[in-house]
């Protein structure tokens, strides 16, 4: 009987070894995987949703990113893609890999121009002079092998004939122009005040002065 409670002690004491071994197995893999889908998730890129600008005046469009390989100048590149309003195909903006490429035909030439710096994973670029025809979305693609997968940023423009003031702008103005009033109205009643009391010290000084100058006719 001793033998026999021995003999299954045993078998259940090896069989919560191998389950035990079988969970740090399989912890170690998930680890694996995860360390590996780290190192090949790609680029990270980072844009503003939506920029405005007013007709006829510059734009920088911010395009920054983050990669888990080094970067370097020969190893990323850079594109700038443009989408019109109700289109569904992209127009080339600007091409950078070491150097910039400029369009040299199209509704971008002589408009865009090279704003970023690779080494600070800075992609941007500017607009000069834009014009309504400008308005759709602006599409940064960048690439830095082999870190190639990722996904790409986009920047709604929109061109606007003036600058209008935002909600917060207007609210910040009424408040404004609210206190300047009161202002106004405290320095009036302030003043005021100080020159009835000025007049009031003056005729109390001119009184007793008046009968001390007549008591003597009286007597």
């Amino acid at each position: 009987m001793v033998l026999l409670c021995h003999n299954i002690m045993t078998k259940v004491y090896f069989f919560f070894i191998s389950e035990i071994n079988k969970h740090i197995r399989l912890f170690y893999i998930v680890i694996l995987i995860a360390v590996r889908m780290r190192h090949v998730s790609g680029i990270d890129i980072y844009t503003p949703g939506e920029v405005k600008v007013v007709n006829g005046t510059n734009v920088k469009l911010k395009c920054t990113f983050t990669s888990n390989h080094p970067v370097t100048p020969q190893s990323v590149t850079v594109s700038w893609n443009f989408r019109p309003i109700n289109s569904a195909s992209d127009e080339s903006v600007f091409y950078y890999h070491e150097v910039a490429y400029p369009p040299v035909d199209g509704r971008f030439k002589d408009h865009a121009v090279w704003s970023g710096d690779i080494m600070r994973r800075d992609a941007s670029i500017t607009l000069h002079e834009v014009p309504p025809t400008f308005n759709g979305t602006f599409i940064c693609q960048v690439r830095n092998r082999p870190d190639v997968h990722g996904s790409n940023g986009e920047i709604v423009l929109k061109v606007v004939n003036k600058v209008s003031l935002s909600e917060i702008g207007v609210l910040a103005l009424a408040v404004g122009g609210a206190c300047g009033v009161i202002l106004i109205l405290l320095g009036i009643f302030v003043a005021v005040r100080y020159y009835r009391r000025r007049h009031i010290e003056n005729d109390i000084e001119l009184h007793p002065q008046e009968r001390e100058w007549k008591d003597p006719t009286v007597w």
